[in-house]
């Protein structure tokens, strides 16, 4: 008997689907669980994002070495990439770097500008904010 791929998308609409039944794969079982299960986001992928996946996996994350299999350019993996991770749900959120905010060392200069602290009260400032 051949096992087909589980579909992803309704044939006549397109909406995601749903599983309704799972069946044992022991012959001498073959018990049936029936209801409505939600398939989790990595059974959800289309073919070629989950064998992108599988790659990913296989390399330990190493995307160079993706590249060098799929004989693509590193732009075009990387793109690959970040929209298997859109399409998972993880969309990566930018983490402002360490550091003073462009609004305290504004302050500090402006301070410095006014004449209400000196050039070297200014510097010990930024430098303490940098150290943070």
């Amino acid at each position: 008997m051949r096992i087909y791929p589980v579909p992803t998308q309704c044939p006549a609409c397109q909406s995601p689907l749903r599983v309704s039944g799972l069946v044992c794969s022991n012959p001498q079982c073959r018990a049936e669980v029936k209801g409505e299960f939600q398939p989790n986001e990595f059974a959800q992928l289309p073919a070629e994002q989950l064998e992108f996946l599988r790659l990913f996996v296989k390399v330990r994350g190493n995307l160079k070495e993706v590249e060098r299999i799929l004989g693509l350019s590193y732009p075009t993996v990387r793109a690959r990439f970040e929209n298997l991770l859109k399409t998972l749900g993880y969309e990566y959120e930018e983490v402002p770097p360490p550091g003073p905010s462009p609004e305290e060392k504004q302050e500090i200069l402006g301070l410095l500008e006014k004449g209400e602290i000196s050039a070297t009260e200014a510097a010990e400032r930024l430098r303490a904010l940098r150290k943070r």
